[in-house]
């Protein structure tokens, strides 16, 4: 049984299809990688997962419980943490602040502290824990929503967009996080940035103009021509 199954889903909008029939399963312990062109449907297929867009048809499934209709918080109390519902940073409140808030709903009182810690630690931010969210940069924020992510221990841990704004150094922590991850939590990863997607994925889908495209290796990403041709420019 896959950890989460998302079955023929379809999301119409006045009419026009912005997802068309989608089925992916992903196995728990791996990473997946998402990619496709601006305007491909993924943003609309991940809300549908998480809870913020319901399907005009279709099913997702997690752990083989019916998820459709389960609101996006409850679904966080099933094991589900997405960085982007996550971007609630408060910009005024420290950093540890911000993760403790996440962690609270998911841990004894007692816990929370070193949870925390743990937390920014696993992100590069240790030490940092007083300083004022709003003071950080972009890529820093990222970082902290990532840590906002982790401190939540799911089952199913999805990144939209992690590395933006990071630097090339950060760019290569979190790689390394991302592979300390791996046996721990299954991954989800929405990403532009190819070289990242292929050095973590152990698989990638691939949409384009609200379908599925392809899916299977990195590799065979790289060698598909449809591939090539929607989405590196080649061809």
């Amino acid at each position: 049984m896959s950890l989460l199954s998302a079955r023929n889903l379809t999301k119409t909008y006045n009419g026009v299809r912005a997802l068309d029939d989608v089925s992916l399963n992903i196995e728990a312990g791996e990473v997946r990688g998402l990619i496709g062109p601006n305007g491909a449907g993924k943003t609309t297929l991940v809300g549908m997962i998480c809870g913020n867009v319901l399907p005009s048809a279709g099913k997702v499934m997690f752990e083989g419980r019916d998820i459709t209709r389960l609101a996006a918080h409850r679904r966080t109390r099933l094991g589900m943490a997405y960085t982007f519902q996550i971007t609630s940073v408060y910009a005024r409140l420290p950093l540890a602040e911000n993760v403790a808030l996440a962690a609270r709903p998911h841990m004894p009182g007692a816990q929370v502290a070193g949870a925390v810690d743990a937390a920014l630690a696993q992100v590069g931010l240790d030490g940092h824990g007083t300083a004022l969210a709003g003071d950080l940069s972009y890529g820093h924020q990222r970082l902290l929503e990532i840590a906002m992510g982790l401190v939540q221990s799911p089952r199913l841990l999805i990144l939209d967009e992690p590395t933006q704004g990071l630097s090339e150094v950060e760019i290569a922590r979190f790689l390394d996080l991302v592979r300390g991850l791996v046996g721990n939590m299954t991954i989800l990863l929405i990403e532009h940035n190819m070289d990242v997607v292929m050095a973590l994925a152990d698989r990638v889908t691939v949409l384009g103009a609200g379908a599925l495209l392809f899916e299977g290796t990195p590799d065979e990403v790289r060698a598909n021509p449809g591939v090539q041709a929607a989405y590196l420019g080649v061809g």
